[in-house]
């Protein structure tokens, strides 16, 4: 799980398998499988590297 802020500070931690797509327009919005929208904080670029850091940390298991 990543943890992400939204707009009204909010912190979530969400299951980044379940992102579908994420835009910046120019807030970032997220995605997911299921058709729920979410607008963060994180750019898109910021949002990328967590992921990559969640996949490196679950991976090295």
């Amino acid at each position: 799980m990543i943890e992400v802020t939204k707009m009204n500070g909010q912190k979530l931690l969400i299951n980044p398998d379940l992102m579908e797509t994420v835009e910046e327009t120019p807030d970032t919005v997220v995605t997911f499988t299921t058709g729920r929208k979410i607008i963060i904080k994180e750019s898109r670029q910021d949002l990328k590297n967590l992921v990559k850091s969640y996949r490196k940390d679950v991976f090295a298991k």
